[in-house]
């Protein structure tokens, strides 16, 4: 019985191509995984509250209204006047600080990403801007997952770093 062929998803072989430029990541293949991980899960959750800010944005802008749980019925909305004297919890003021404070984990993430991967800079703020615009992130989560994973099996030579 012969060993499967250990071959990455980019086509590339365990070991680099002779006079190939050697790869150096900023950190170990498992703490990139650990920061890709990470950037995926705050990925996700960026975009999905990022959404729920467009419909609180078309809620309170288009419709001049509030959305508020609880105060008598399970979801309202409520005109801004009356939102702030209903006695529920305001879910419009809840996404956006919940959002803005996840935008900034994300980044953090992103960050660490980008270290570890010693991206040019550009990438990094192209991932940033996924955090930003709807449906972005989602985009843009997928590529630069899809990224790291080919670099890491590209260069398995760079995996010992301490």
């Amino acid at each position: 019985m012969t060993e499967p062929s250990r071959t990455s998803p980019a086509g590339h072989s365990g070991t680099p191509a002779p006079g190939a430029p050697k790869r150096r990541f900023g950190g170990t293949h498992a703490q990139i995984r650990s920061a890709l991980a990470f950037y995926k899960v705050l990925a996700y959750a960026t975009g999905v509250m990022l959404l729920l800010v467009v419909v609180e944005m078309i809620a309170k802008y288009g419709y001049g209204t509030e959305i508020v749980a609880g105060g008598g019925a399970p979801l309202q909305f409520l005109p801004e006047v009356v939102a702030e004297t209903a006695g529920g919890f305001n879910l419009s003021t809840a996404v956006l600080i919940v959002h803005g404070w996840l935008y900034v984990v994300y980044l953090i993430a992103d960050f660490r990403l980008w270290q570890f991967m010693r991206w040019p800079f550009g990438r990094f703020i192209l991932i940033a801007l996924g955090g930003v615009v709807p449906l972005l992130s989602f985009v843009v989560e997928k590529r630069i997952h899809r990224q790291a994973e080919t670099d890491l099996a590209a260069h398995p030579e760079a995996a010992p770093r301490y």
